[in-house]
């Protein structure tokens, strides 16, 4: 566990341990806002302590502990509680790997519980340290909304990485369908439901912080979270764009199968009819009759294997100028 401590002219940062936090008195102490940032979930020692000390309801402890839920927003009163998802590395594997992220806001605390450690969260800590921007001016409402932009901007670089990949599919499908081709669609599908199941319900957790629900988010800070709002919805119109590209996709695949499949059956249809004849023809002699006279001739085998070329090389004429070959 690592808390940071700030005002506009100094911060105190320190790792401390549970046993710890009953003994001290406060967080806050001379600082306007202090970052507890806890990584892991796996200790409930540290938890109950936490719940005890910052008197956190049962059902927040709760929500923190279970990853499966979806992103939501509740306000306690003295603080309000928020459930986001996270992409914790993704680099094209088969699931995008979704992690949780939960916050307690009060009025000078912030507390983050993290179920994987969010590098993306090094940054805003960084901007505390070397104050930048004007994170230390605000208050603790202004930390939250950095982290809820952090997180946000983590989607940017999944959407663009997978825009990258459609692309790539796109030209696949056209000049070289194949059976990865299609394992590949289904697996983005997959990614576009698991991208959708997380963003979706953040537009209405940050809508809910936006429209000041709770009066722990002073009017200075709603403007910033409107504009993280708006980056919610262009990323769900990007990834619905791509959900419909992917459908688009699945019938170019079926569509190219289909068409390999024709000129596979033209070919075949046109040597089965251009055989036609000359089955006919050998058939022909095939009969057991006497009187053949043509079987005495010289030259009759010969001049029938050449009615059988011109024959052939006639029906290719043809189909040639109908344009079937």
């Amino acid at each position: 566990m690592q808390v940071l401590r700030y005002r506009e002219g100094a911060y105190h940062e320190e790792e401390i341990s549970v046993e710890s936090i009953s003994s001290r008195t406060s967080f806050n102490e001379d600082y306007d806002v202090t970052w507890i940032r806890v990584t892991g979930l796996g200790d409930t020692a540290l938890l109950e302590q936490l719940g005890e000390k910052f008197h956190i309801h049962m059902l927040a402890l709760e929500g923190i502990v279970n990853t499966m839920q979806r992103p939501k927003f509740e306000d306690y009163g003295a603080y309000f509680f928020v459930v986001l998802k996270s992409i914790h590395s993704w680099e094209q594997e088969e699931n995008i790997p979704i992690s949780q992220v939960s916050m307690l806001v009060g009025e000078k605390i912030v507390i983050t519980f993290e179920e994987k450690e969010e590098f993306f969260f090094h940054a805003v800590w960084e901007r505390v340290v070397s104050n930048k921007g004007l994170i230390r001016k605000k208050k603790a409402d202004f930390l939250a909304y950095s982290l809820v932009d952090a997180i946000v901007d983590s989607y940017f670089s999944v959407l663009e990485k997978l825009g990258e990949e459609l692309e790539q599919l796109e030209e696949r499908l056209i000049y070289d369908p194949d059976k990865e081709a299609i394992h590949a669609i289904h697996r983005m599908k997959r990614q576009m439901l698991q991208l959708r199941r997380a963003l979706w319900p953040l537009r209405e957790v940050i809508g809910n912080m936006e429209r000041g629900v709770t009066s722990l988010i002073h009017s200075t800070t709603t403007v910033y979270l409107r504009d993280v709002y708006d980056h919610v919805i262009d990323m769900l119109d990007v990834i619905e764009n791509y959900r419909e590209m992917l459908s688009g996709m699945l019938d170019i695949y079926l569509s190219s199968v289909s068409n390999r499949m024709n000129e596979i059956m033209k070919v075949l249809t046109v040597i089965s009819t251009i055989f036609i004849p000359l089955t006919f023809i050998t058939s022909l002699y095939g009969m057991n009759f006497i009187f053949m006279p043509e079987l005495k001739y010289q030259w009759a085998y010969p001049a029938v294997l050449g009615v059988m070329l011109l024959i052939s090389l006639a029906m290719i004429l043809f189909f040639w100028r109908k344009k079937w070959l």
